[in-house]
């Protein structure tokens, strides 16, 4: 309960308790302050340290190897071969150790990453307003797909604020591969809709104002089964992204909130790509069936 003073005693003793923990506040921050250009100057030395060290170990190796390239190892006394055996060995686990220290140290924002991630935020956002448009004026598209448009506008979301470390240099990889496969996939499935579609308006079975596909031919399986390996390898592999931050959020060391975020993104994706494929296959198919039944 908050102390309520009634009296022109108590409000001036009130006073004086805050002026007390208001210097007491003071000299905390100052203290924090300096503390904090104490940490900021031994970063930056400690960082100094290493990139002194990784370029003088660099250029060791190099000369290393000019020695054994001038005197090669069958002239050169077992002590000598047993000391660059073991320099080399040492050199090796020094540069593994600075790795370990540059984890716990900050390191600066990838720019260009910081950009490519805006770009995904920006095109999915593009695509939803797209697709809410496209509705509205009666296109049918599948509910999923506008919701996978959501999911993966949340992800770019989280991808962009995910700061810059071990565990997103352990995952970057990996992640820029799959979007630009992911581009790839496309790509062809645009050159398949594309291709569908020119081929109903040459038919007379398509208006030339027409965007979509709808409805199936049974010459359309040529392309699709051509496409299908594809997209199923794509959603397998949001699978694949998602163990591996699985393993990432395991790890001891992991204290970005990002990691299980996406983690949860990709399995979702995962599921709703992988089943309304399957859904979407077998309902073309059945109808393939029918339509040969017919004939």
């Amino acid at each position: 309960m908050l102390f309520n003073p009634t009296g022109f005693t108590e409000c001036l003793r009130e006073w004086e308790d805050l002026e007390k923990n208001h210097q007491q506040m003071q000299d905390t921050h100052r203290s924090y302050k300096q503390k904090l250009e104490e940490v900021a100057k031994l970063q930056d030395s400690c960082s100094g340290a290493i990139a002194r060290q990784r370029k003088k170990l660099k250029e060791l190796t190099a000369s290393l190897e000019e020695c054994k390239e001038n005197h090669p190892t069958p002239k050169l006394n077992p002590e000598d071969v047993a000391a660059i055996a073991e320099m080399e060995d040492s050199i090796k686990e020094r540069t593994d150790a600075f790795s370990e220290m540059e984890a716990f140290l900050p390191k600066k924002n990838g720019a260009l990453d910081a950009v490519f991630n805006f770009l995904l935020v920006w095109y999915y956002c593009t695509l939803t307003i797209r697709e809410s448009v496209l509705i509205s004026n009666g296109s049918r598209i599948k509910g999923w797909w506008v919701f996978h448009h959501y999911v993966s506008t949340f992800q770019s979301g989280v991808m962009l604020t995910w700061p810059e470390g071990a565990l997103y240099q352990m995952f970057r990889n990996q992640f820029l591969t799959n979007c630009l496969y992911q581009s790839f996939v496309q790509f062809l499935q645009y050159y398949y809709q594309s291709g569908c579609l020119y081929r109903l308006r040459a038919l007379g079975e398509k208006h030339n104002m027409d965007v979509t596909v709808e409805g199936f031919q049974s010459w359309m399986w040529r392309g699709l089964t051509f496409l299908l390996p594809f997209l199923f390898f794509g959603h397998f592999w949001q699978l694949y992204n998602s163990i591996t931050l699985f393993r990432l959020f395991q790890l001891p060391e992991c204290k970005e909130w990002q990691v299980v975020m996406c983690c949860c993104s990709y399995v979702v994706l995962f599921m709703g790509n992988f089943f309304t494929t399957l859904g979407v296959v077998y309902q073309k198919y059945m109808s393939n069936q029918d339509k040969s039944k017919i004939i």
